[in-house]
């Protein structure tokens, strides 16, 4: 791997934000609007249900938490996707970057995308709401790295999707995490789901992710299994995500769709 060539792609995406407003605009806007919106949710939870002791807390982390993954897949799409809108992938490749050299540059740029979106919002909890994610102490780290791995290889598949079947697979980018999301648990507790349903969400990191987070925000304890298993998880599925991208590769170059990406 060339470190040279990792750094070239990367700072030429943190130029394109640099230089943009709006860009920079849209990275903020909609973590803040989420936040400010459930927050006032939350409180009216608080209102009129006891099912939390502190539901304004465990809500408003649990969404930022679910934006941090959110903002991870879609900071990775938005890069690849930059790169067919401008008809600039074909070109990459003149350096010439390996597959692993463009997943790694592209995974740190997106973690960047996805820090200027989310700090603003982490920052207004606490004068607007009186919460504080970081009381949360160190295993949010944990938690914040599996939700970042598991937001990767979603977007790593999402664009597996575009090399095989061209921008009309872009649409996919945006409606991947919604599709799990019911799933994964990120309001409520597993035992909402349905029987059938609960032996699938167990196959997702994203339910023992955020059992964990209820856990320590409701009863104040630590469960390490729920960390390992997500962990765990995550370590399999990247490890498919990225076989799949190698896959869409060069069974697009074989095929010759790499020449008109992003027409």
């Amino acid at each position: 791997m060339n470190l040279n060539r990792m750094y070239a792609l990367s700072i030429r995406h943190l130029y394109l934000i640099k230089g943009s407003f709006p860009r920079i605009l849209d990275l903020i806007y909609w973590p803040t609007i989420q936040i400010i919106l459930w927050g006032f949710i939350s409180k009216f939870f608080t209102m009129y249900s006891d099912y939390y002791t502190n539901t304004v807390g465990v809500i408003l982390s649990c969404a930022i938490l679910y934006d941090f993954l959110f903002r991870s897949s879609i900071s990775f799409n938005m890069l690849f996707l930059e790169e067919i809108w401008s008809r600039n992938f074909t070109n990459l490749f003149v350096a010439p970057l390996k597959i692993s050299e463009i997943i790694i540059a592209l995974t740190c740029t997106a973690l960047l995308r996805t820090l200027i979106g989310i700090v603003p919002a982490v920052l207004l909890m606490s004068p607007l709401f009186g919460v504080s994610i970081v009381d949360m102490g160190p295993s949010l780290i944990l938690l914040f790295l599996s939700l970042y791995v598991f937001g990767i290889t979603l977007g790593v598949l999402v664009t597996s999707g575009l090399l095989r079947f061209g921008p009309s697979f872009e649409n996919t980018a945006w409606s991947s995490l919604f599709l799990l999301a019911p799933l994964g648990c990120v309001y409520y507790p597993l035992s909402i789901l349905p029987d059938w349903l609960q032996i699938i969400s167990k196959f997702l990191p994203l339910v023992y992710i955020f059992e964990e987070a209820r856990s320590i925000l409701v009863n104040n304890i630590v469960n390490y299994e729920n960390i390992i298993n997500a962990l765990l998880l995550n370590i399999i599925y990247f490890s498919i995500a990225v076989g799949v991208f190698y896959y869409s590769f060069y069974g697009a170059r074989k095929k010759g769709t790499l020449v008109n990406m992003g027409e």
